[in-house]
């Protein structure tokens, strides 16, 4: 009895071995986790081998590449004609002025006069191409076919000098820049200072003939000029007025404190100025032959 349980026990003892040697070498690792139970005691005389698990191969279909939106087609215009260019516009070239605008001298009086004998310059010649002259051109201009440029050119001088006659000299060297007014009728006897508002000129007259004549302005609107029938009272050459503290040379008294006399205002300023009431003059050496000539008592007639 004794030695079949020393039998018994040695025999559990090699079989526990056996065990443990079995789990060890038939020990699979699946997923990295041990496995043992009863398969692993069913084969202990050769290790358990696991059959592979096949591996899975994934295969990867290409991501199917978004189809192109077709590119719109570049349409093509057909190439505009070229747009010919507008032809360049030249100005028309003048022609040299043969008696230029703003100059003085005698071919403009010479202009002037014959102008004047046309009836299209309404003064005297005064030797001085102004706006006024340039009117009285471009009028001419127009009557004639010509440009009206204003501007005298050859072509408008030899038009002009073909269609009036050679002025003369005292056409050319008037004595006053407007032309004479109609002499009142009683200018027209004996020695009178003859003084028209109209056309501000004074003529000395001796029995109905001008004998000189010259260039005269009036008082203004406040100190008007007496019109009418005078004669001369006294002369004084040096005058002082006593009134307003100023010259009056070659002063020809004719109704109480007016009379005919020099002006330097009226030289330097023309008709830009006016008199007290007495009759300026403004060329100096005429009114000093005039104050040589009259005598008191000669007739002074004043009229529009």
């Amino acid at each position: 009895m004794h030695r079949t349980a020393v039998v018994g026990t040695a025999l559990a003892t090699a079989t526990a071995a056996a065990l443990v040697a079995g789990c060890r070498a038939g020990e699979a690792t699946v997923d990295g986790r041990g496995q043992d139970g009863p398969r692993a005691l069913a084969s202990t005389s050769a290790p358990a081998r696991e059959t592979p698990r096949p591996h899975r191969t994934f295969t990867h279909k290409p991501t199917a590449k978004p189809k192109a939106t077709p590119k719109a087609k570049a349409v093509v215009h057909p190439p505009r004609a070229a747009t010919p260019a507008a032809p360049r516009r030249t100005a028309p070239r003048v022609a040299p002025p043969v008696v230029p605008f703003g100059t003085s001298g005698d071919r403009v009086r010479e202009l002037q006069a014959r102008l004047r004998a046309l009836g299209l310059f309404q003064r005297n010649p005064t030797g001085y191409f102004g706006t006024i002259t340039q009117a009285s051109v471009s009028a001419y201009q127009r009557g004639h076919g010509l440009t009206a440029t204003g501007s005298v050119d050859q072509r408008t001088w030899t038009s002009l000098r073909s269609a009036t006659r050679t002025p003369t000299r005292d056409e050319l060297y008037p004595p006053t820049t407007l032309p004479l007014a109609k002499p009142d009728p009683r200018c027209k006897t004996g020695r009178v200072l003859c003084i028209s508002k109209s056309s501000r000129t004074l003529a000395w007259m001796v029995n109905g003939r001008v004998v000189s004549a010259m260039d005269v302005r009036f008082g203004s609107e406040y100190t008007p000029t007496r019109e009418g029938l005078f004669q001369v009272n006294f002369k004084s050459r040096d005058h002082v007025s006593t009134i307003y503290d100023t010259p009056m040379p070659y002063a020809m008294f004719f109704s109480g404190g007016q009379a005919v006399h020099y002006s330097a205002d009226f030289a330097a300023r023309g008709y830009s100025g006016a008199s007290h009431g007495c009759v300026n003059v403004r060329d100096k050496k005429k009114i000093a032959a005039l104050f040589d000539q009259v005598k008191a008592g000669d007739k002074v007639v004043v009229y529009k």
